[in-house]
């Protein structure tokens, strides 16, 4: 026994412990390295995002002071910063100054938070009252709507060359305004108003960022378009499209160089713009004199929704669906009862179209998980519907997985990026696993239900997703409960968040968003969210709780 004990001590101390080896974390190394070495191919735009690493937004500064405006989001090209004023009338258009504008201010003041317990007031001050005008000038303030109208606050397309943004308004009628009932129903698809879903006027606008003016706007009267956070508009190079929720149809523009709309067509009752007057021409259940009263009491069905039915009808036939032909008659009442509730742009020709219940789409049901939906991918130049799946298909779970890149819309054909999403990097892929699998083994869960819930995610809403190098899985590591990829407002938390290198697991920089307040009522959540610059090591954060609004800065200070 002794032998074999001494035996074995003595392979291990010959073998040793296999340590694994990391790249030098030296920024120095790095740049020598980049010199003399020639990098794998196709791995240029790996390597150089590394550098990210060491130029991390490592300081914080809290609460502070900024003009009277929400804050809302980075043009794609990092130049500008756009915000809505108070009265949400006008869009306020700043110019950044670069990451480093804020050097001099702050190069003497120590600890990585102000204020901090190594600073004193006075300076912290000082600092909280200057800095935001360090970064950010103002430019333009462009007067967008006026009276009632005010703007959405989280509403904004900007174009691929970053010199057009889109922003929409909306008008909310007075109860005496008197409506007329066929403004309201203009066909036969329309959605039934209530006290969650009451029509208001909308205004799209065309805001030049570098002219500071308003180029062009379109207007939808007695309408319902889902604003917040781009759910009802989507933007994909040139081509706008816009779900109008209360008509039931798809309003699509062209985006010209002068910053104009340009009408393509209008989809849902018609698919092609001869439609309509060959259908009037064909159709003799009703008088030629009447324009609009009779299109609600229209008893022909809508020419997408006809396509839908033809569509599922020919998957039955063809033995596609269980009990062929019959399962279609069964279930042909409930889906001319389906309305579209979301939209997005694949490309400049194909929509992706969520298609649920009217309580769903009109948000009377407080459990859209469990109801059911169809996903339709529609060509609008062929007018052809290419694919249908439901909320719990593993087809479409197999597509999202693979191709999400495709449905983020990550501004990829722009510039190199790395969106470092389930499709592109094993770390997100690995986070959706384990979510996923956290909803198959939960108590009421299974493989449907898990399927179903992340579908929900579809059609994702445009440019609501940040394509930030510190937000990179690939280079960092940080817990997605308090910050991610998605600008979505993310509950507060009591400590610092920290960002690890993805390849030491060595602790890189810290973001502060303020200390906990212990007198506020446990009623009252705090809520942050993050606007990432594109690509410098600058990250506004926005704290709100209850009425209380509060900003900070985190920014990169060099070492002295």
């Amino acid at each position: 026994m002794e032998a074999t004990a001494k035996g074995g001590d003595a392979d291990t101390q010959e073998d040793g412990i296999k340590w694994q080896k990391f790249e030098s974390q030296n920024i120095v190394h790095r740049l020598i390295n980049r010199e003399l070495q020639h990098s794998s191919r196709g791995t240029v735009f790996v390597d150089a995002r590394k550098f990210y690493l060491h130029v991390v937004p490592n300081y914080s500064i809290l609460n502070v002071d900024k003009p009277p405006c929400y804050l809302r989001k980075f043009s794609p090209n990092g130049k500008h910063f756009i915000a809505i004023s108070y009265d949400q009338t006008s869009l306020e258009v700043y110019e950044f100054q670069g990451s480093e504008a804020a050097g001099r201010l702050i190069e003497n003041i120590k600890g990585d938070v102000i204020p901090g317990p190594e600073n004193n007031e006075g300076k912290s001050i000082h600092v909280r009252g200057k800095v935001f005008s360090q970064f950010l000038h103002k430019r333009h303030v462009v007067r967008v709507t006026g009276g009632e109208e005010v703007l959405n606050r989280e509403c904004s397309l900007f174009t691929d060359d970053s010199r057009f943004v889109i922003v929409g308004s909306c008008h909310q009628l007075p109860e005496d305004s008197g409506s007329r009932f066929y403004d309201v129903y203009r066909n036969n698809e329309c959605i039934t108003p209530n006290n969650r879903l009451v029509p208001e006027d909308y205004t799209l606008f065309i805001i030049d960022l570098k002219a500071g003016v308003v180029c062009d706007q379109r207007r939808f009267r007695l309408d319902k378009i889902y604003l917040s956070h781009n759910q009802g508009i989507c933007l994909y190079g040139n081509i706008l499209t816009v779900l109008s929720v209360q008509q039931q149809v798809i309003h699509v523009f062209h985006i010209s160089p002068q910053g104009t709309f340009v009408d393509i067509r209008t989809i849902g009752r018609f698919c092609y713009d001869d439609d309509e007057a060959f259908y009037r021409e064909t159709c003799h259940l009703y008088p030629p004199t009447s324009n609009r009263s009779y299109n609600i009491f229209d008893q022909s069905i809508n020419s997408l929704k006809h396509r839908l039915l033809v569509y599922l009808y020919k998957a039955a036939s063809n033995g596609h669906l269980d009990q062929g032909v019959r399962s279609f008659y069964w279930a042909m009442n409930d889906i001319l009862n389906l309305r579209m509730g979301k939209l997005q742009l694949l490309d400049e020709e194909h929509l992706l179209i969520k298609y649920a219940i009217e309580e769903v789409v009109t948000f009377r049901n407080g459990d859209p998980f469990n109801m059911p939906s169809l996903f339709v991918v529609y060509n609008m130049n062929t007018t052809e519907i290419l694919g249908v799946y439901e909320h719990t298909s593993p087809e479409l779970l197999e597509l999202m997985e693979n191709f999400h890149d495709h449905f983020r819309n990550s501004w990829l054909h722009l510039q190199p990026q790395f969106p470092s999403s389930p499709s592109s990097s094993v770390h997100a892929r690995r986070i959706q696993q384990i979510f996923k699998w956290t909803l198959i083994v939960a108590k009421n869960g299974g493989q449907r239900e898990a399927i179903s819930r992340m579908l929900t995610q579809l059609p994702i809403s445009a440019q609501s997703y940040s394509c930030s190098p510190y937000l990179d899985l690939a280079l960092f590591s940080y817990d997605d409960k308090w910050v991610s990829q998605l600008e979505r407002p993310k509950t507060c938390s009591d400590h610092p968040i920290r960002f690890f290198t993805r390849d030491s697991g060595m602790l890189r920089f810290k973001m502060t968003t303020g200390a906990t307040e212990r007198q506020l009522p446990p009623i009252n959540r705090r809520l942050v969210a993050f606007i990432f610059h594109p690509f410098e090591p600058f990250v506004i954060s926005v704290q709100r709780t209850a009425a209380d609004y509060k900003v900070n800065f985190h920014i990169r200070k060099c070492p002295a």
